[in-house]
């Protein structure tokens, strides 16, 4: 894995090399994954919501 071309995944804070970008910021693919399997009555749900919160906020800035 190059070191050069990872990035700090907004969800987990792990540098990765694989992943998507969404309002300039970095999802590793693990974290893109669970996000969509997990259900809305997992406990790691409002984790999620709650990182991914900070996207939207950034588009209002």
């Amino acid at each position: 894995m190059d070191r050069q071309s990872e990035s700090c995944c907004m969800i987990c804070g792990e540098m990765k090399s694989e992943g998507i970008v969404v309002v300039h910021q970095f999802i590793c693919s693990s974290c893109e994954q669970e996000i969509v399997r997990t259900d809305v009555k997992d406990e790691k749900y409002p984790i999620f919501i709650d990182r991914m919160r900070k996207l939207w906020l950034q588009l209002q800035a």
